[in-house]
Parts: C-alpha cells; sequence; structure tokens
C-alpha cells in the first residue's frame, strides 16, 4: 500500500452524519494472494519489523506478534506497556493482554496482572494450554508463575516520579494535599522543586512530562495483527492500562472481541486509546464483521468510530475527552488505520499515525484516516 494521507479537509459536522463525507484517500485494492504483512499502532515500529523477520524465517504469525510486542513490553521507556507502565492509583502496575491464533481459531487474554513484565506471553500460554479464555488478577499471576515467569516490580523511577506527581496534585477544596510538605514548613516554590529534591537526577524535561501526564493521565496500548503469503492470520493487543486507574480496572485491550478480534477468513482488528468507549461497541468485532459484510478497512473502521460517536449524540464537546484508534488488516492485505480525533490533543501537531512493515523488512509510519477534525 502507498499513501494513506488526508487529501482533502471535512467538516466535522459532515464527518459524524454521512459516510458520504469520508476523507478522501487513496487505498490500493486488495492483493489477488496474501503477502506478509504486520501493521501496529504508532509504537510498534520494531514490532512490525521483528514480526516480519519471524515470519520470513517461516514461524508462526502468533509467535511474531508476540515477539514484536516483547519489544515495547520490556521498553522502560513506554510508559503505557509493561514494565515501567503508569500504575494504578494505588501505585502498582497493572497489565492487561489479549491475543488470537487465526489457523486454529483459538484465544487467550489476562486482565489485571501484576508482577510479569510480558502478560502477552501469558496470554498465549492461556491459549495453547488451557480450555479457558481469560485468567485474571492472582489467578494469572500464579499461572504464570507456574510456567516459570519471574515476579518482579514493574515500577520504575520515572513511572514512580509520574505516580507521586499525580498524588501530590489530589487535593481537597481548599487546595491541600497531604502528599507535600506541610502547613509547618518553610515557604519555597513546593511542587518542581520538591520534586527535583526526590529525584535529584530528573531532567526539566522529565519532570514537565510527569505533571503533563498526572494532569491529563494517557492511554497508550500496543496493537499488532500479522499476515504471511499463506493466509494465516494472529494479533495481539498488550498494555499497562489507563494511568491512575481504580485497582483492578480493566478496559478493553484483554477483551477478546473488544480490543483484539481475528478471523483469518476475514481479517482483524485491534484498538488503543478510551477502552470503555470501544467496549460499548465491541470495536474490533464489529470493524471485522463490517469487512465481513462487504466494507473496506477504511470503511469499517469509520463505521465503529460512528457509533462511538452516536454514543455521546454526536456531541463533539463531550468526546473532547476521548481518543480512540482503530488497526485493521484485511485477509488479502488491505489495511487501515483509523482515529476518533485528527490529533490526539487539543495541542498535538501529528494526527494519529499507525506503523506497517512488508516483505522488505523496513517498518514506516503511515498516516490514520479520522472521523473528526480537533482544530
Amino acid at each position: 500500500m502507498t499513501d494513506m494521507s488526508i487529501s482533502s479537509r471535512i467538516s466535522r459536522r459532515a464527518a459524524l452524519f454521512g459516510a458520504a463525507a469520508f476523507p478522501v484517500i487513496r487505498i490500493v485494492k486488495g492483493q489477488s494472494r496474501p503477502k506478509n504483512i504486520v501493521i501496529s499502532s504508532a509504537n510498534g515500529v520494531r514490532a512490525c519489523a521483528k514480526a516480519i523477520e519471524v515470519i520470513k524465517g517461516a514461524g508462526d504469525t502468533l509467535d511474531a506478534v508476540i515477539a514484536g510486542v516483547n519489544i515495547q513490553e520490556l521498553d522502560p521507556n513506554d510508559t503505557s506497556v509493561g514494565y515501567g507502565g503508569l500504575p494504578n492509583e494505588d501505585g502498582v502496575v497493572e497489565l492487561d493482554a489479549s491475543c488470537m491464533h487465526g489457523p486454529s481459531r483459538r484465544g487467550g487474554s489476562v486482565g489485571a496482572i501484576r508482577g510479569i513484565k510480558t502478560p502477552s506471553n501469558v496470554a498465549k500460554l492461556v491459549l495453547s494450554e488451557t480450555d479457558h479464555m481469560m485468567l485474571v488478577g492472582d489467578g494469572a499471576l500464579r499461572f504464570a508463575k507456574d510456567y516459570g515467569f519471574k515476579e518482579e516490580d514493574l515500577l520504575t523511577e520515572r513511572s514512580r516520579m509520574a505516580w507521586l506527581t499525580w498524588k501530590r496534585e489530589m487535593r481537597d477544596r481548599s487546595g491541600h494535599t497531604n502528599w507535600e510538605s506541610g502547613i509547618d514548613a518553610p515557604v519555597t516554590p513546593k511542587k518542581t522543586a520538591e520534586l527535583k529534591k526526590l529525584f535529584p537526577h530528573a531532567s526539566d524535561e522529565l519532570i514537565a512530562w510527569a505533571y503533563e501526564v498526572a494532569a491529563r493521565p494517557p492511554t497508550g496500548t500496543i496493537n499488532c495483527i500479522a499476515l504471511n503469503e499463506k493466509g494465516e492470520m494472529s494479533a495481539t493487543t498488550t498494555t499497562s492500562g489507563l494511568a491512575w486507574k481504580i485497582a483492578g480496572r480493566v478496559g478493553d485491550s484483554p477483551i477478546i472481541g473488544g480490543g483484539l478480534w481475528l478471523d483469518q477468513d476475514v481479517g482483524g482488528a485491534g484498538s488503543t486509546g478510551r477502552g470503555e468507549e470501544n467496549l460499548r461497541v465491541a470495536g474490533a468485532h464489529t470493524i471485522v464483521e463490517n469487512m465481513r459484510h462487504g466494507m473496506t478497512p477504511k470503511e469499517a473502521a469509520l463505521d465503529a468510530l460512528k457509533r462511538v460517536a452516536r454514543n455521546f449524540d454526536n456531541d463533539e464537546k463531550r468526546m473532547q475527552a476521548v481518543d480512540l484508534n482503530f488497526y485493521v488488516l484485511r485477509k488479502d492485505g488491505e489495511y487501515c488505520g483509523a482515529s476518533l480525533w485528527n490529533k490526539r490533543s487539543a495541542t498535538a501537531t501529528a494526527g494519529a499515525i499507525f506503523a506497517i512493515c512488508q516483505n522488505d523488512g523496513r517498518s514506516r509510519l503511515e498516516n490514520s484516516v479520522y472521523l473528526l477534525e480537533r482544530k
């Protein structure tokens, strides 16, 4: 596939109310014979390249996508996935993951699992070694340890600093918090100065980032879908979930049919962003079923996003806090990334993007289509 950039502007009202108002996109017709292809969320450039490497080495597509997302799960700088993910409100990192294997038509997932850096691997074990579809919490952790996974502290200094910053910003109506020095302390410019004392090696940029994520809890996640030249498909989604969530909260990522769905007779879809809103439309399953009934990946994804908008009575003001992105790969190799908004926030300069890698082994980023235009 070549260029997926938006070639014409659309009004927000038109985008909400009519399929005829879809952005004009140049899309290559589906190939008559599948080719090796992997797509992912934007943080999956390395994941796509790794997955293609596994596929070209005759590896299974499920092994390929799991190996790909493991890179992000083990990267402490990706604070939306795995090790170093931003924690729940108690300062504990809880992870969710799901996977689906097209050839066997099986799936597996884990929810709210603690202490395991690569939950996608545990989800794969649920798929292959049990007759269950999902394990959660302590049970998921015990299962992982039974299979030799090492329980570890997943909170890094970076994510702990962000959590402490969030705790300090939680104040009563008078502006008081117990997480800063008290009223009897010397008068100092508290916020930045006190954080500098706690984390003396942190840069000004890192402290600024901590305040940003404390004020605007990010979602994140990585989704990855693969197709090989035999027509076999697999997919996975893995995340640390919404930052500062209530302990035990599970979003869409481990919910098969919500944050991930795949039928290799049709294609696959996954998501990142606000999981609660995706669950209200069973987004991944909806997209695949749309394709089953003849929609292109672009049409299928935008239809799911229109259902999200409908749940807000098409009120853009109410939707401002919601970011949601879909990644879609059809069985013939046609693909699409789609976003609720053209930008992740009002101050963002870049629109939603996704990653792709094909036979050449070189990953690249492409623009997503979008439903709404954020000025």
